[in-house]
């Protein structure tokens, strides 16, 4: 948790410091990098594509091991400003847990909000798999995802 606030006031030190960043006034941004919470917690890094296709990254790491995920991502706009999105995709991951090591398909749904003035991306997902390992690694795992808050270049 402490590594978790320290990474918390970085973004939000980071933010104020290049208040002159291209995308702080902005609705829009091409790419975003931060923290991705969930049971444990991640990085992040999402790219855009091009303008309503996306590509994201995330190294999730919890007492059980690491699991490094790539997403492809449809985005669509939920309200008239543009900064409020829906977003879905399928996208793999190879999971590394004490020993054994997964492979799966995966699946994200969720919503992505950029703020108007500072360059400030926070999103809001699931990411249901289906994992091909052994033991309890194996098959349908619903309990991944997280709010993720990220600093947008």
């Amino acid at each position: 948790m402490k590594k978790l606030s320290v990474i918390v006031m970085i973004l939000f030190a980071a933010n104020f410091s290049f208040g002159q960043n291209s995308t702080a006034n902005s609705l829009e941004y091409k790419t975003a990098i931060g923290i991705k919470l969930w049971s444990g917690g991640g990085a992040t890094l999402k790219t855009f594509i091009s303008e309503k296709n996306a590509l994201e990254f995330i190294g999730y790491f919890d007492r059980f091991g690491t699991r490094i995920t790539g997403l492809y991502e449809i985005h669509g706009n939920l309200n008239t400003d543009g900064n409020l999105r829906w977003y879905l995709g399928p996208g793999a991951h190879v999971g590394l847990y004490r020993g054994v090591t997964a492979v799966g398909v995966d699946g994200v749904i969720g919503v992505d909000y950029k703020f108007t003035n500072m360059p400030l991306n926070l999103a809001l997902d699931w990411q249901p798999s289906i994992e091909f390992g052994s033991g309890s690694r194996n098959g349908f795992q619903g309990s991944w995802g997280g709010f993720a808050i990220r600093y947008t270049l």
